[in-house]
């Protein structure tokens, strides 16, 4: 019963916080589009020739673009090849003299001018010390694993597989994705601990997933609050509009209880226990 009311302590603030998520503006990360997109044949076949060179899948970018984001390719890796659209010229031999009669069509030719990440050299981004916080802790305590990144969209942030996360090497606030993909175990995927018994619609999935990670990231004072406002509008946009009770309160409940428990699982034992017993 005194645990109860400890944890539900938070509410209110975590309530007014999910209604600024909705009503405040916010940020959309550049790291959303970051990357091209790829077609899925390029991704396929992107996949196909890291698969026959031993190459870990992850995002691909031409030399220059990963010079720009601040790794370099390693000397004598070979570049993936993609299929690219070209537009050319032609001119119709019909048309009357003096006429423009030039037009344009496309082809599509093999270039290979991509490399994966793990063909890259660069600072490894180091994750954010947070002294009353522990991301493996955390992990170990939800029974959750943390794999490697292995998708080929770049802009992809991080993505979740039943009981195990992944998050891009490269991911712009890597700890606010790893509070999202956490989310989604505990609340979306087949063994989570709060599944609906009707599959929650996938607007409504990413609004709670990043609601968690805006808890978690204001309870740690940690920097993303805005770009989590700006994802949660985006999805709410897509699916039922903005307004203050946007986010329907059975929701709102599976939020605070999932960020609760990723807060408990990542502090330190000794305090966990000093929670639980007061």
């Amino acid at each position: 019963m005194e645990r109860q009311t400890r944890q539900s302590a938070d509410i209110p603030k975590w309530s007014a916080l999910l209604v600024e998520a909705v009503n405040k503006p916010g940020l959309i990360m550049k790291a959303y589009s970051t990357f091209h997109s790829y077609s899925l044949g390029n991704q396929l076949l992107a996949l196909v020739q890291c698969q026959m060179r031993g190459l870990q899948p992850g995002p691909i970018n031409t030399f220059p673009k990963w010079r720009e984001l601040g790794r370099h390719v390693k000397r004598g890796e070979r570049a993936l090849m993609l299929c690219m659209p070209i537009t050319c010229k032609r001119r119709d031999e019909t048309a009357d003299e003096g006429a423009d009669g030039e037009g344009t069509f496309t082809s599509f030719a093999y270039k290979a001018r991509w490399f994966v990440l793990t063909q890259t050299e660069g600072e490894d981004l180091q994750p954010q010390v947070i002294p009353e916080w522990e991301a493996q802790r955390a992990l170990a305590a939800l029974g959750i694993e943390l794999i490697p990144f292995d998708n080929i969209d770049g802009n992809s942030q991080g993505f979740a597989r039943k009981r195990q996360i992944a998050i891009n090497p490269v991911a712009q606030l890597p700890h606010k994705t790893l509070f999202h993909e956490i989310a989604h175990v505990l609340l979306h995927t087949s063994e989570g601990d709060f599944t609906d018994t009707e599959q929650t619609p996938r607007n409504l999935r990413e609004v709670e997933a990043e609601s968690v990670a805006l808890l978690c990231c204001e309870a740690l004072n940690l920097e993303g609050a805005d770009y989590c406002r700006g994802y949660i509008q985006n999805w709410l946009y897509q699916g039922i509009g903005y307004d203050a009770d946007a986010i329907p309160e059975k929701s709102a409940q599976k939020i605070f209880r999932a960020a609760d428990q990723i807060l408990r699982a990542g502090r330190p034992t000794k305090e966990r226990s000093a929670e639980y017993a007061n």
